[in-house]
């Protein structure tokens, strides 16, 4: 038996193909890369590329970037899409014809494991480019666009012949990020489907299928009578951030997803509509995300406004018949701040929720931990609960501080909570007991830090507030319904 003639092989492959060395120069061309360039390999053979085929611009820096890079890693490389003029011989008119091409480069490695050849595969799409600047088949701008081009060619002749005349191009146009899949006749029967597209799909046996077979959940979603439209009357639909609910998984139930598309008829040589081309991009991500910042710009917006009101409200008050400026402006400035610490609270949970015994922790951290008990289950609050609790527990820290138990050295803090189960569901209950050093001091004066607590606890928060100065000192309770918080086992520390 006669040893393989790879040299016949490699010559008589369709597609063009060259090898280069380490240093750019022509080793081998075949048959076809000499009619794709118009020159005889006696002509290549011993030259070097930019030698034979110059270009000073964007398109030669383009090749020899990934020529260098395969010399340099090791690794394939592949330009989608590249112009690149070659000179006519004079025997065709001389000067530069534009051509679009699509290459890939394949190091050869030598004994030593280093790249000494490069197999250059190259696929002339021109045509194809000239049918997108014509409008002939159009194309919308998609993410994956010069993907979708550089295909499209094959995706026409697989359509039409039913095989492949490239298999590496068609390998390249199946990985495409784009979802890309080609429909046949009135049925719209499924002759190609690339990798994106199978997997949005859920893996589907698509093949030689027809759509409403493939993915029937989208019946009544207008896509099908599109497609119909398409194939009828040769009008071409398009849509971005388009809603599909359709099943990520054979078995599963439909899922809401959002898609770009666009469906193009496919036309043989005579003109007539054969099938349609349809391509796609998964938006499904960014819409959400762009839901998603909706909702927290909404969210944000009424959360300011509500700040602001609740700042407003402070000023008022604290600035209401005032004896003593400077000791009114103190008093805002540190309602203020407590504000802006359950604030910070919120935004290390994300606005979710924040703990009862973080904000006690926090408004009492001044004083002396030593005279300080806090006893009860971790509650986490709501955004507008915790802010309305901060509230109340300045205003009673605050007057602790002054006027009550944290006045003198002697006196002593108890905050307790607990929650209760009651017919119209369970309630936050909350006991503050100072215990003074020595006997009570002014009776319970009304004023702004009254008015508070009753404003948010019996207004805001539609609880129940007792204040009783007793020998000790200030016993405060209030009770508010759990609809707005979440109760867990955990016991406070």
């Amino acid at each position: 038996m006669r040893p393989p003639q790879f040299e016949s092989f490699f010559d008589a492959l369709p597609s063009p193909y060259m090898v280069l060395d380490s240093e750019l120069r022509y080793v081998a061309v075949n048959r076809a890369y000499e009619s794709a360039v118009m020159r005889p390999r006696e002509e290549l053979v011993g030259r070097k590329l930019f030698d034979m085929f110059p270009n000073e611009g964007e398109s030669g820096r383009r090749l020899k970037a990934s020529l260098d890079e395969v010399l340099k890693s090791g690794e394939p490389d592949t330009i989608a899409f590249i112009p690149y003029d070659i000179p006519r011989p004079l025997s065709a008119g001389g000067g530069f014809e534009q051509r679009y091409w699509t290459a890939t480069h394949t190091p050869v490695r030598s004994a030593e494991d280093e790249v000494e050849f490069i197999i250059q595969n190259t696929v002339d799409v021109t045509e194809i480019a000239r049918l997108k600047e014509a409008s002939s088949v159009p194309f919308r701008t998609v993410p994956s666009e010069l993907a979708l081009l550089k295909h499209a060619q094959d995706v026409e002749e697989a359509y039409q012949t039913s095989v492949s005349q490239a298999e590496e191009f068609r390998g390249l146009f199946r990985q495409a990020p784009g979802m890309i899949a080609v429909l046949q006749g009135a049925d719209h029967v499924f002759t190609f489907v690339n990798d994106t597209y199978s997997r949005f799909i859920g893996g589907r046996d698509a093949i030689g299928r027809p759509v409403r077979t493939v993915i029937p959940e989208i019946e009544g979603q207008g896509f099908f009578e599109m497609l119909d439209e398409v194939f009828s009357e040769g009008r071409s639909f398009s849509g971005e951030g388009v809603r599909v609910m359709i099943r990520s998984q054979p078995q599963g139930e439909p899922t809401e997803s959002f898609i770009d598309f666009s469906y193009n008829p496919i036309r043989d040589a005579a003109g007539k509509i054969s099938g349609v081309f349809v391509q796609g991009f998964d938006r499904t991500e960014s819409i959400r995300a762009a839901q998603r910042q909706r909702v927290l710009i909404d969210e944000l917006n009424h959360r300011v406004k509500n700040t602001l009101s609740t700042v407003q409200a402070m000023a008022r008050q604290s600035f209401r018949n005032i004896t003593d400026p400077e000791e009114a402006r103190y008093a805002f400035e540190a309602r203020i701040m407590a504000l802006s610490q359950a604030h910070d609270v919120l935004s290390a949970r994300r606005w979710e929720a924040a703990g009862l015994s973080v904000l006690l922790r926090q408004e009492l951290a001044a004083f002396d931990p030593a005279r300080i008990r806090m006893a009860g289950p971790e509650v986490h609050l709501t955004s507008k609960w915790a802010i309305a609790l901060a509230m109340v527990f300045h205003e009673l820290a605050t007057n602790a501080d002054r006027y009550g138990a944290m006045a003198s050295s002697a006196g002593t803090l108890a905050v307790e909570w607990n929650t209760s189960q009651h017919r119209d569901g369970r309630h936050l209950n909350v006991i503050w007991r100072e215990t003074m050093g020595g006997p009570a001091g002014r009776g319970l004066i009304p004023g702004f830090g009254i008015r508070m607590l009753r404003r948010i606890i019996e207004g805001e928060l539609a609880g129940a507030l007792s204040l009783d100065l007793g020998k000790t000192g200030l016993i405060c309770r209030f009770q508010i319904a759990l609809s707005e918080v979440d109760e867990f086992d955990s016991s406070a520390a």
